[in-house]
């Protein structure tokens, strides 16, 4: 079959072609983009069309096997894999609700522990939290480079042992019972 032929005897079944887009993707747009696959993919491969094979079922095998093609990436993308221990991802449900009241409680025991610093370690600490770099703050509070850093650095550390006699039994008691 020439070319003009397999054109022609395309464009005189396009209207059906339509027809049977809409009816498998039941959306304008997808019908239209299927219908452009489908002409896409019967025009580069028209050289495998046999003379005296039913050429609108050529086309609507053509139409049907893009169509699955589509909605099995479709499906495949949306697909969930979950390697979580009994598949608690996928058996939690698709709202998550955030509750932040247990982060701002301890954020408001962490500022108060902060405040509880002397004002030797806390100011430097403060400023280095804010961003400030230990050169600024050194000049800033007219301060030698090393008292910065050793004041951030007792800051810290005194903060951890705050924070270990504070929690240390409630992580204690959650790591026995889990």
């Amino acid at each position: 079959m020439s070319t003009v032929e397999f054109e022609d005897k395309f464009d005189q079944l396009s209207s059906v072609l339509h027809s049977f887009a809409y009816n498998l993707t039941k959306n304008v747009e997808d019908a239209r983009d299927l219908f452009q696959e489908t002409a896409f993919r019967a025009l580069n491969n028209r050289e495998k069309f046999r003379v005296g094979t039913n050429f609108k079922a050529w086309l609507f095998t053509i139409m049907k096997n893009i169509f699955i093609n589509n909605y099995r990436k479709k499906v495949k993308k949306n697909t969930i894999m979950d390697s979580t221990d009994n598949m608690y991802f996928i058996n939690s449900g698709d709202k998550v609700i955030s509750n932040m009241a247990e982060s701002n409680i301890m954020m408001d025991e962490l500022e108060y522990m902060v405040e509880s610093l002397d004002d030797s370690l806390k100011i430097p600490f403060l400023m280095h939290y804010e961003g400030f770099k230990y050169q600024e703050i050194a000049d800033e509070l007219g301060l030698p480079l090393g008292t910065v850093k050793s004041r951030i650095f007792f800051a810290r550390k005194e903060l951890k042992q705050m924070i270990h006699a504070r929690y240390d039994n409630t992580f204690r008691l959650r790591d026995k019972a889990s």
